[in-house]
């Protein structure tokens, strides 16, 4: 049941898309063909099968989704770099280009079916077929380290740490330009202070794009709350650039990405949040000038992991260092001229 907003837009889909939980991958294109497919109906029950039928402030509208196609996740043999494991959960540094878990488009080569081949059936129960101990996420092209549950008890009690933000998630990322306390134009931009140490705290709503519900965005009132911390590590060349520490108080989808993009500093790579500020490379050389504005996926890697082991109580603590890639970024930004 969707209920429309208090100024909805003349088009249906438009107005239903408008209105579509974060949690709920929807897309208005989706929804205009539920509506020609007769999936749309007024809570009376009468159908609604034209685009351009105008709802009204406050309306409620019923969707009947076709049955889930029920991706049955098989074990494959891809390896894993593992930082740790027990009984009741493993700890893995899921290397860039890989999908955490299988969906539509995605079904072989995710990080489930990998575990399910290393884990075998300790894994096979935990939290459903479909997304077995999977408990956060990072996206596709972001590497980094991420803790699967292996046992009921340690999924539960991995939901109530990251439930509850008690989870230090550390990322690393290169962006755009180098944020800094000293520019008056962050002063200015919603839910922007600096705290301690340089650090830039972002606290701002995030919800799911109104136009593309395949982006996430910034929004005054909708979606949920999103807090990130943001440290300057190295500037290069004058400001071009800089190595950025990211700290998740929450973890909204495309958090660090969104509000990156937020402030006008979107990372390097980025293909759908980073287009707003572009690097000049001129005192670059080909090669390396080429390397950078061709980068591949967002230069952003979950760096490091720490929370309390749900079964034992001990704490623990793990680190991945930066890919090849971002290696190789790395070095090249630091040819940049001071």
């Amino acid at each position: 049941m969707l209920t429309l907003s208090e100024a909805p837009p003349p088009r249906l889909d438009k107005a239903l898309a408008q209105v579509v939980p974060e949690d709920v991958t929807l897309s208005r294109s989706r929804l205009a063909k539920l509506i020609e497919e007769g999936a749309v109906a007024h809570v009376d029950g009468t159908v609604v099968t034209a685009l351009k039928t105008k709802g009204q402030p406050g309306e409620e509208f019923r969707i009947t989704l076709p049955e889930v196609q029920d991706y049955d996740a098989q074990p494959e043999e891809i390896p894993l770099e593992v930082l740790f494991e027990d009984e009741h959960l493993i700890v893995v540094n899921k290397p860039a280009g890989m999908v955490v878990h299988p969906a539509p488009g995605s079904e072989s080569g995710t990080l489930v079916n990998a575990l399910l081949h290393l884990c075998g059936d300790s894994l096979s129960g935990i939290s459903g077929e479909k997304r077995p101990g999977i408990v956060h996420r990072i996206d596709k092209d972001t590497s980094g380290i991420l803790v699967v549950a292996k046992s009921d008890a340690a999924h539960q009690g991995l939901a109530r740490q990251f439930k509850d933000h008690s989870i230090e998630r550390r990322y690393l990322g290169f962006a755009n330009g180098a944020p800094s306390k000293g520019d008056p134009r962050l002063a200015g931009i919603n839910g922007v202070s600096f705290e301690d140490g340089g650090v830039l705290r972002i606290a701002t709503n995030i919800a799911r794009h109104k136009a593309d519900r395949k982006r996430m965005a910034v929004t005054a009132h909708e979606g949920r709350h999103a807090i990130t911390r943001v440290k300057v590590l190295e500037i290069f060349g004058g400001n071009r650039a800089s190595l950025v520490e990211c700290r998740l108080e929450t973890g909204r989808t495309h958090q660090i990405r969104v509000h990156m993009s937020h402030i006008g500093h979107g990372l390097i790579g980025d293909p759908v949040y980073g287009r707003k500020k572009r690097i000049g490379l001129q005192t670059l050389d080909a090669h390396d000038a080429a390397f950078v504005s061709d980068f591949p996926r967002q230069a952003l890697h979950a760096a490091s992991l720490g929370f309390i082991h749900p079964v034992t109580g001990e704490s623990l603590y793990f680190e991945a260092e930066m890919p090849k890639d971002m290696k190789e970024l790395h070095d090249i930004l630091r040819k940049f001229p001071v």
